[in-house]
């Protein structure tokens, strides 16, 4: 549940999983924000599925509308605020439970903790490798590889700005010295 979201979203591999076709999905074109932390996301398009919450003594049925999403996903669903709102559920993320009313009484879906906590951790450790792995890759087409010089050598270095010698160990060789810039600042 993300009471802070307005798309109910669901993942390819959760369709895959339950054996739907993906020709029952509607195109869209309308990309999303915020799904990945700093990308845009292009849904697959859109899906009405029936939903059903509570089991066989108190259940309550609804048909959604879901964004299919062809990335990988920690969760199967997420179901965003205008659900809630429409069928006037009351989700409690402390608590991690979904409460709404159905023909038997108040219906309780709820979560372990343990559970929620593995799921955010995964999300985010996918997020930022794919983040990563597409701005590594832009970088890459953004510098152009130079040519190692081969003559190059350590003792070619020579500092821009002024530099003091300091002994390494004062007690031992004085040929064993390293060069500090006079510019640094005293951090």
């Amino acid at each position: 549940m993300d009471g802070g979201s307005s798309l109910n979203i669901m993942y390819a591999e959760t369709l895959n999983a339950m054996g739907i076709s993906r020709s029952r999905i509607r195109p869209t074109r309308a990309p999303f924000h915020d799904i990945m932390p700093r990308k845009q996301a292009m849904p697959l398009g859109q899906i009405d599925l029936p939903v059903m919450f509570g089991d066989p003594s108190n259940y309550r049925s609804e048909t959604l509308t879901f964004e299919v999403f062809g990335f990988h996903g920690t969760y199967h669903a997420i179901l965003g605020c205008p659900y809630y709102a429409k069928i006037m559920a009351v989700p409690n993320c402390i608590y991690q439970k979904l409460k709404m009313l159905g023909p038997g009484g108040v219906i309780t879906i709820d979560t372990s903790f343990q559970r929620a906590y593995e799921c955010e951790v995964e999300c985010c450790d996918h997020a930022m490798a794919i983040i990563t792995s597409k701005e590594l890759v832009a970088i890459r087409k953004e510098v152009t590889e130079e040519t190692p010089d081969h003559q190059w050598s350590a003792k070619s270095f020579k500092p821009m700005e002024g530099t003091k010698e300091v002994l390494i160990d004062p007690s031992g060789s004085k040929s064993k010295v390293v060069c500090i810039g006079t510019t640094l600042s005293s951090e």
